[in-house]
């Protein structure tokens, strides 16, 4: 048996695409942390365990979700995901006929309406599908990841990802994440500068275009190194700013 994980807001453009992908599966759990849209109604379509919840971040999330499975197999998927039909019988074969406790599965990202193969974009292998007595999820409010007691192996078949449909979804999750990213380091007790901001920025524009040869994916290619760019930047001078405010805001001795 396999349940379908999947964590929600504001995702009503792509998330019927990405229940109906996975339709044929036992089970479909949802957690929505307060959409203002239709995502709600739309996942109810597909399955009636929906759940409304707090937002803790990215890795309580997906615990929480993967607490509320009752298949022995999980697959956790982002509701700009879809998996096709390949996909679907590669899985349904992993399950029955291997000893392996889970899955990497390749993710093939687009990007402003192009399919990124170059850039650290491809293969982008992702721990998807595990066993759900082997797995949890990190308690990372961003970048998460599943670890798995036992032994993984790779599947062939790629995971479609609508990663970011305009410019205007990319500076978006440009503030989001970077946001997102320098509070993480802050926990971490990590420090910046203008400087090292700067150099961040540079380093993965250099790394993602050049080393990782984002360069021949053409125009969103080049848009890809910049705002991978933009987003570490802006992470590390934030980061900057938050011990800042935190310096300000001391009660005076």
């Amino acid at each position: 048996m396999l349940s379908v994980i999947v964590i929600t807001k504001n995702e009503s453009r792509d998330i019927a695409r990405c229940l109906a992908s996975v339709a044929w599966v036992d089970e479909i759990i949802v957690l929505d942390s307060g959409s203002s849209d239709d995502t709600v109604a739309i996942c109810q379509r597909f399955t009636p365990l929906v759940f409304i919840t707090d937002w803790p971040g990215f890795g309580p999330q997906k615990q929480r979700a993967l607490d509320k499975a009752s298949s022995d197999w999980v697959l956790s998927l982002d509701a700009d995901e879809e998996v096709t039909a390949a996909l679907r019988h590669e899985i349904e074969r992993a399950m029955l006929s291997n000893d392996a406790q889970g899955f990497e599965i390749p993710r093939l990202s687009s990007y402003c309406g192009r399919q990124m193969k170059h850039g650290g974009w491809w293969p982008d292998h992702v721990l998807r599908l595990f066993r759900r007595e082997r797995g949890h999820f990190t308690d990372d409010a961003v970048h998460e990841r599943v670890v798995v007691s036992g032994r993984i192996e790779r599947l062939s078949q790629p995971i479609l990802h609508e990663s970011y449909f305009d410019l205007n979804e990319v500076l978006d999750k440009v503030n989001s994440y970077s946001t997102l990213g320098a509070k993480a380091l802050f926990e971490q007790g990590r420090r910046s500068s203008l400087g090292l901001a700067i150099g961040k920025g540079l380093w993965t524009f250099i790394r993602t275009y050049f080393l990782r040869a984002g360069f021949l994916d053409g125009v969103q290619g080049l848009m890809l190194a910049m705002s991978n760019a933009e987003a570490s930047y802006y992470k590390y001078l934030k980061l900057r700013d938050l011990y800042r405010t935190q310096e300000t805001t001391k009660p005076a001795p």
